[in-house]
């Protein structure tokens, strides 16, 4: 063990990556970004430290136009999909080992991102409050605009959770194919109005990320956890965070700008339709996924129990009936026999 370790180190150190006792700047015990570059570089070719967001330049998805095609590109193939394979009455497509990599692939990138995000923000928040860090430019540097970028990207990737839901021709919700849609266009939105806020919703969203894609690995390989419903309460308590965090930007934004003689916090970095449009979809996904919640786990769970003590009233009234069934049989037998020997 003590060789590989050895070796480990020594393959960091040539490519001057430091590994050592976890600190403020490293949380980790080692620098994670230099890593990520150093395997960039080496497996694309690309290097991350140089990268800038800028529409118009070229970068996938940077442009409302593409943007637009693509949500819309999405929501004709899986609807023009279903609708295809009901009318040919096709099979349903096994994929399920496709289904696998598929999740487990977003469940170890979400987690990627996730760390590298987390080492980002640790020294920013202690060395200068959260206040600073969801209200200030300081918290929109060079790596974190890389992994919100990354981050953005993977909302495309993440729309082939509906075409796989299609292929094995099981059903769409408004949920699903709403959220999936509206999240793409949430994280361009934020990566145009550069909102410092937006590490909060996307920190949260990958870690719930590794939860539901782990579940979704773990039930596409016939593996039952009993943590199923927690994957949703998870949901849920993300998007309660989320608007804690963003009300209170978005109102100490507006109120220090349009009606400063109300209490705020002073000006919080962003624009204004970033700022809107990020409050009204992720209080969507609140009341969306409450409601989810509701009608699959509770209403659901109540109408088993309901079910259950019918079944359990019914199997002892059936017992009775039959008990009774029995005595009058019985009884009837005994007169007719009385009634032949008189």
């Amino acid at each position: 063990m003590s060789e590989i370790i050895n070796k480990v180190v020594s393959h960091f150190s040539e490519h001057h990556i430091d590994v050592g006792l976890p600190t403020l700047d490293r949380p980790f015990g080692i620098y994670l970004w230099d890593v990520f570059t150093v395997f960039c570089v080496k497996s694309f070719g690309w290097d991350p430290t140089q990268f800038e967001f800028t529409s118009n330049e070229g970068l996938p998805f940077t442009t409302l136009n593409e943007v637009i095609i693509a949500i819309v590109t999405y929501y004709v193939v899986i609807f023009g999909g279903r609708a295809l394979l009901k009318a040919v009455n096709a099979p349903v497509i096994k994929i399920n080992f496709i289904f696998q990599i598929h999740n487990l692939f977003l469940t170890i990138l979400s987690l990627t991102l996730f760390l590298l995000l987390v080492e980002q923000l640790v020294p920013i928040v202690v060395r200068h409050g959260i206040l600073y860090a969801i209200c200030n430019t300081g918290s929109w540097t060079q790596p974190i605009v890389t992994i919100y970028y990354l981050n953005y990207l993977t909302k495309y990737y993440e729309l082939f959770d509906t075409v796989f839901l299609v292929l094995r021709k099981k059903d769409l919700t408004f949920l699903h194919t709403y959220h999936h849609g509206a999240t793409a266009l949430l994280c361009y939105t934020q990566l145009l109005g550069r909102t410092s806020v937006s590490w909060v919703p996307i920190v949260l969203n990958l870690f719930v990320h590794v939860i539901m894609y782990w579940y979704y690995f773990l039930a596409a390989c016939k593996i039952r956890v009993w943590w199923k419903e927690w994957v949703t309460r998870t949901q849920i308590i993300q998007f309660i965070i989320d608007l804690n965090f963003v009300y209170f930007a978005s109102y100490t934004y507006f109120t220090s700008t349009y009606w400063p003689h109300l209490p705020n916090m002073g000006n919080c970095a962003g624009e204004e339709f970033a700022a809107i449009y990020g409050c009204a979809i992720l209080s969507s996904y609140l009341v969306l996924f409450i409601s989810f919640y509701i009608r699959v786990y509770t209403q659901k769970g109540g109408s088993k129990k309901t079910a259950s003590t019918k079944e359990k009233v019914a199997e002892q009234v059936g017992n009775a009936e039959l008990a009774a069934a029995e005595t009058t049989g019985r009884i009837t037998r005994s007169a007719a026999a009385r009634s032949r020997k008189a």
